[in-house]
C-alpha cells in the first residue's frame, strides 16, 4: 500500500493559497481520475483511495501535518519509502516541480512535522515552486505562503498541477 499526502491548511479561506499547493495537486489528481474524497475526516485527514493507494489531506494546520501522516502510516503499516508528500516551496521558481526520494526540510514546517512524527526524512516528496520575488520583497514569509496566487499564476496552475499529477502517477507505478 502507498500513501500520497497533499499538504495544506483546512478551511475555505486557504483555498488557492501557496501553502495549499499540495491540496490543490491532489484535488486536481482526483478530478483527472474521477475520484471522490470522503469529506468526513478519518484518522485526522480527509481521504480517498484508488486501488492500493491512499490519498490524504491532513486536517491539522500545515505545521502539524505529520500527525495524520504518522497515524495513517502506522494504522496501514506503510513503509516510509511508500509515502509521497506533495508540498509548496517558496524558494523554488514558480511552476518548477522537484521530486526527491528523501531529503531535508528546507525550512518547510509541514515537512519538519512529518520528519518529527515518523522519525525520518527518508520518504519521497514533490515540491512545487511558488516563488514570486516581487511579492516576496513586499511581505514576510508567513504572509507570502498564506497569500493567494496572482491571476497570472492561477492561469498557469492547470499545467503545473497536471505535471505534478504525472509525478504522482510515476510514484504510484514504481
Amino acid at each position: 500500500m502507498k500513501l500520497v499526502v497533499g499538504l495544506g491548511n483546512p478551511g475555505a479561506k486557504y483555498n488557492f493559497t501557496r501553502h495549499n499547493t499540495g491540496f490543490l495537486a491532489l484535488d486536481f489528481y482526483f478530478k483527472l481520475n474521477n475520484l471522490n474524497w470522503n469529506e468526513k475526516p478519518r484518522l485526522g485527514a480527509i481521504y480517498g483511495r484508488l486501488d492500493d493507494v491512499l490519498f490524504i489531506k491532513p486536517q491539522d494546520f500545515y505545521n502539524l501535518s505529520g500527525r495524520a501522516v504518522a497515524t495513517y502510516a502506522k494504522y496501514y503499516k506503510i513503509d516510509t519509502s511508500d509515502i509521497l508528500v506533495v508540498c509548496d516551496n517558496f524558494d523554488l521558481e514558480f511552476g518548477k516541480i522537484r521530486y526527491r526520494s528523501s531529503g531535508v526540510t528546507g525550512g518547510n514546517n509541514g515537512l519538519k512535522s512529518i520528519d518529527e512524527e515518523i522519525k525520518t526524512n527518508c520518504y519521497p516528496r514533490i515540491r512545487v515552486g511558488t516563488k514570486n520575488p516581487e511579492l516576496q520583497s513586499k511581505i514576510d514569509a508567513i504572509d507570502f505562503v498564506l497569500s493567494k496566487f496572482t491571476p497570472e499564476e492561477k492561469a498557469r496552475l492547470p499545467k503545473i498541477l497536471s505535471e505534478t499529477c504525472e509525478k504522482i502517477d510515476e510514484f504510484i507505478r514504481n
